[in-house]
């Protein structure tokens, strides 16, 4: 049981297990040997039924007594003179094994499973496994295999949602301590208020009465954390929206991109937000949107140039399973260098032309966003670009002076509040959110008042965040941040045992607040003193380095950012910087980085050509454990998209690198640096520079 200390048997005690155990070696060998010789007599089966009142978890007992059902059915229907009686019996003896089994465990996989699979075939009373659910959740109300396995017979019997979320009002009401019941409640809620039942329309009226009952079960005991859970729920129920919408895009409504072709013709007086290189003379178009959405194509996004005829290809960055993404892209040919496009070309971009994009949740993107910017192109240099002889890019603090706007006109600097895409909502929802939060911190400051409660300061942490979130939407502001971030910083110091999610959380609502106005921006933007005649292009630089920073966020903020300084933080992973596209350099040294998976973001940043990854923990680990903690583009389904079979230059032996392989082959790095890892020996550098061969530079020393 959770919570109690182990201690060491008596002897007696000791006598009793090794007579169990010698007891269920038997069984157990009866059973297998039963099962090779496909026995199914009464005899065979009751021994797997001995041995399974005693050890529940026998999932070979269980398969063997599923195959000798299948035999004895099919023996019963091909006997004429059989009945349906005989059928039953079949049944209900597995049932009552199945009953056997839980009072042993109630809490059994493969006894739950196995009762499933019987009341598949038919012939079985499901109302008495209604009446059989009662005692077990009886005894144990949070017993959560149960509460599924209620589920599965609700829907035999056609019960109505409406039927089940009274029954977890009845649980909730005897003891509000029933995580189970409230995580129901929650799952029939979402559905009900989706499909707009009866009752459950409109969602304001709903919600408010939620919050009414899980108050009485928070205010009635602070330390108990089930109704607490139902509440993040509901929080998250009053401020996200149903619909996905565009949260942001590059280029931004309202910009004028200058493209070029050649970094070394770089216009200096442009904007920080509107200008880009390419050498492969393509501009990415990023879409981000509010939540995961599939179906972005060119049928459900039109896009309307004269220089742009052709169907584009959209691709998934940020991404939950195949099909959905919170963030898309698309590749555009730069106009052709010609007196027709010597002006600014117009560009129209129409989001939800036709119905097709959809949320994760199953809601349809139903909001037309009409984007428009104009792109003008740079003179092309009549000398030959030079691929070779780029200048070494040095971090360190003396290589940087702060960011100074330039002479352009008022009319063509984008601020930071243009970055984002505000969608008007509905405005009776729209205040109705606004006041529920507001009226929701009023009570919670009141809690803390009169107690110290861990988990209610999360919250009103989480409701102040949610009202700058909410409010954000008509003016992008963050007034409550300072206040969120103290209140992190307090619980960093009550409840270190979750340190890692209150320094993540921290760095979010930092973000939010840093990227929340053009001033607060620019004071993080420096201009690199050496770049200006380099072959880097825009040398403006975001230095987000020295923050403490565990987490990246407000990614929806930064598509424009070309140049970032992410070093000398605690960063785990770099998840979200794959929406970046502008990205050519990256600082990442002197972070908390254990694996090349954690870097798989990388390989979607075509335009990266400066990589410093120095100082991390890449290599410290013999079993990489970012695999089993984070989303990433490394997973089987992306693995086998490999080609193995494709050429590696040099005969690249991949057997102690193919992490790292996989990482680097599709970069065009220029410039690298990886000492300061365990993994960064002579071996591996030499890996790189087979891999990598646009590399010039490695840990500081030329290679051409």
């Amino acid at each position: 049981m959770h919570g109690l200390p182990r201690r060491a048997p008596k002897p007696e005690e000791e006598e009793a297990l090794a007579a169990k155990a010698k007891d269920l070696r038997a069984l157990q060998s009866q059973l297998l040997s039963n099962h090779h010789s496909k026995v199914y007599t009464k005899e065979a089966l009751d021994v797997s039924a001995k041995l399974l009142e005693k050890n529940p978890e026998c999932y070979t007992a269980w398969n063997y007594r599923k195959l000798a059902v299948q035999h004895n059915l099919l023996a019963v229907q091909s006997d004429s003179d059989s009945d349906s009686g005989a059928i039953k019996a079949i049944l209900d003896l597995e049932l009552k094994v199945v009953v056997d089994a839980l009072k042993q465990n109630y809490k059994s996989y493969g006894a739950w499973h196995h009762r499933k699979w019987v009341l598949s075939k038919g012939h079985c009373s499901l109302d008495y496994e209604l009446k059989l659910l009662k005692k077990f959740q009886t005894a144990d109300s949070r017993n959560f295999h149960a509460w599924n396995y209620r589920r599965f017979v609700a829907a035999l019997l056609n019960r109505s949602e409406k039927e089940e979320l009274d029954y977890t009002t009845e649980m909730i009401e005897n003891n509000f301590s029933n995580y189970s019941a409230w995580h129901n409640r929650s799952v029939l809620l979402s559905s009900l208020l989706k499909k707009e039942a009866p009752g459950f329309f409109p969602k304001e009226k709903v919600l408010n009465e939620e919050y009414g009952i899980v108050q009485q079960a928070i205010f009635t005991d602070p330390d108990d954390q089930s109704g607490w859970f139902h509440y993040r729920w509901l929080l998250d129920q009053t401020v996200k929206m149903d619909a996905p919408l565009l949260a942001s895009s590059w280029p931004a409504h309202g910009s004028n991109v200058i493209l070029s072709r050649n970094r070394h013709l770089y216009d200096c007086s442009a904007s920080l937000f509107d200008s880009f290189h390419s050498d492969s003379g393509t501009f990415p178009l990023v879409l981000y949107f509010n939540q995961a959405v599939k179906g972005v194509n060119s049928s459900t996004v039109a896009i309307e140039s004269l220089f742009c005829t052709e169907d584009l290809d959209w691709k998934p960055l940020l991404q939950i399973s195949s099909q959905f993404s919170q963030v898309w892209v698309t590749h555009i040919r730069f106009p052709e260098a010609n007196s027709q496009y010597e002006e600014a070309c117009a560009v129209e971009v129409s989001v939800g032309l036709s119905q097709g994009i959809v949320s994760s949740s199953g809601f349809d993107y139903s909001h037309l966003t009409r984007l428009a910017f104009k792109v003008c192109l740079s003179p092309v240099d009549t000398e030959p670009s030079k691929t070779q002889g780029r200048d070494k890019i040095l971090w360190r603090d003396e290589n940087f002076s702060l960011y100074q706007t330039g002479s352009e006109e008022p009319h063509k600097s984008l601020s930071i509040d243009d970055l984002i895409i505000h969608n008007v909502d509905k405005p009776t929802t729209s205040n109705w959110r606004a006041e529920t939060i507001a009226n929701e911190i009023a009570i919670f400051r009141e809690l803390l008042s009169e107690t110290s409660c861990k988990i209610g300061k999360l919250t009103l942490a989480r409701l102040l965040t949610a009202y700058d979130v909410i409010q954000s939407q008509c003016a992008n502001k963050m007034v409550n941040s300072e206040e969120v971030l103290e209140l992190y910083a307090d619980l960093l110091k009550l409840d270190p045992t979750h340190c890692q999610y209150y320094k993540d959380e921290h760095s979010l609502v930092f973000l939010q607040q840093l990227t929340s106005s053009k001033e607060s921006l620019l004071k993080h933007c420096f201009s690199h003193k050496t770049l200006a005649s380099s072959s880097i292009g825009n040398y403006t630089c975001l230095c987000l380095n020295k923050l403490s920073l565990t987490r990246m966020g407000s990614i929806e903020k930064l598509l424009w950012v070309q140049m970032l300084d992410l070093s000398h933080n605690e960063l785990h992973s770099i998840e979200g910087l794959e929406a970046m596209q502008l990205l050519s350099c990256l600082n990442l040294s002197n972070n908390k980085l254990g694996s090349f998976t954690a870097l798989a973001p990388l390989r979607m940043l075509k335009s990266l050509q400066v990589l410093d990854i120095s100082y991390n923990e890449i290599g410290s680990d013999t079993i990489d454990k970012t695999r089993y903690l984070f989303s990433s583009p490394l997973c089987h389904t992306e693995e086998i998209s490999w080609n193995k079979d494709e050429n590696v230059n040099g005969c690249i032996n991949l057997t102690n690198y193919w992490d790292a392989f996989l990482i680097f082959k599709s970069m065009s790095l220029t410039q690298l640096a990886i000492l300061g890892n365990t993994i960064a020996g002579e071996n591996f550098k030499s890996f790189l520079v087979k891999v990598v061969p646009t590399l010039e530079w490695l840990d500081g020393d030329k290679l051409h």
